[in-house]
């Protein structure tokens, strides 16, 4: 299930934070989930993780006046990672001046006024209006692999090979000429020494990693789980998974060792016409998929 974009939410005082958290939460909580802190640094450190795993910020919520730093300037650096979220300042009758000059000078979306009761007339309307124009303009990113390197280096081919024949679905960004290169590389902090590099959905990363490698990260099995097998077999073509399959209902320890992907060679066929049970054929990554199944 696709994650809920984020509203966030930072005040320095306990009891407005805990204010804002309990409106914002009983009107938007369907729809978005609430991250709320004390703290403008532990908020940029928290949008850096939140940034690497694809999570994505719909609003910001910030108060102007706060010891680290001004509301403004919490604004402005959480804008470079989230250039699309909406920014709402929240001010006291004394800081109008500052909130109507930061629309200028940080593009700032809307400030509020505190105290803001009944939230039914002074907050939730302007929540609503930004929050229905940032979702008219917003493309969910990709949610999953995404390998970074070079168009014509043979071990990106080989971990892109080794990927798509065991079905993982993934995202090529080319370091050369894709837009997203640069803002990957700063991320995860990657030198041109790195690639290819794989970045997952937790927010790790793997550096010019072997593919056996990849495979354990993904949840492939690299070691045997048993000291003694009675059968093991040697190839995951559909002549290796056919007895594996027969082997498991016989009730054998059976084990299968593949270097690459299930299918073997016919694992890349798009279609399979003479396979035994499958008069109208399937495809090569169907009968695979099945088998291991």
């Amino acid at each position: 299930m696709a994650t809920k974009p984020i509203i966030f939410m930072v005040d320095d005082d306990p009891a407005v934070l805990k204010s804002v958290q309990r409106d914002m939460r009983k009107e938007f909580r369907k729809d978005y989930r609430l991250l709320a802190t004390e703290s403008a640094n532990e908020a940029l450190e928290a949008l850096e993780e939140l940034k690497k795993k694809g999570e994505e910020v719909a609003l910001f919520l910030s108060d102007q006046r706060m010891p680290e730093m001004l509301g403004v300037d919490f604004l402005e650096k959480a804008r470079q990672f989230y250039p699309d979220a909406k920014r709402i300042l929240l001010t006291a009758y004394s800081d109008t001046e500052a909130a109507i000059k930061a629309i200028n000078d940080v593009q700032l979306d809307y400030y509020l006024m505190k105290p803001w009761d009944p939230p039914e007339e002074k907050l939730y309307p302007v929540i609503h209006d930004q929050l229905d124009e940032w979702s008219s303009n917003y493309i969910p990113p990709f949610k999953g692999i995404r390998i970074i390197g070079y168009q014509w280096s043979p071990t990106s081919h080989a971990i892109k090979d080794f990927l798509s024949g065991n079905l993982i679905p993934y995202k090529w960004i080319d370091v050369e000429n894709d837009p997203e290169a640069d803002e990957f590389m700063k991320l995860h902090e990657l030198e041109m020494s790195d690639l290819p590099a794989l970045s997952f959905e937790d927010g790790s990363v793997l550096k010019n990693p072997p593919s056996s490698e990849v495979g354990k990260k993904i949840g492939m099995e690299v070691k045997a789980s048993q000291p003694m097998y009675d059968v093991a077999i040697i190839g995951a073509g559909p002549a290796g998974l056919a007895p594996s399959v027969y082997g498991g209902s016989e009730g054998l320890q059976t084990v299968l060792i593949e270097k690459r992907a299930p299918g073997g060679q016919a694992g890349t066929s798009s279609r399979i016409e003479n396979y035994l049970g499958f008069p109208k054929g399937l495809s090569g990554a169907e009968l695979s998929r099945r088998a291991i199944t």
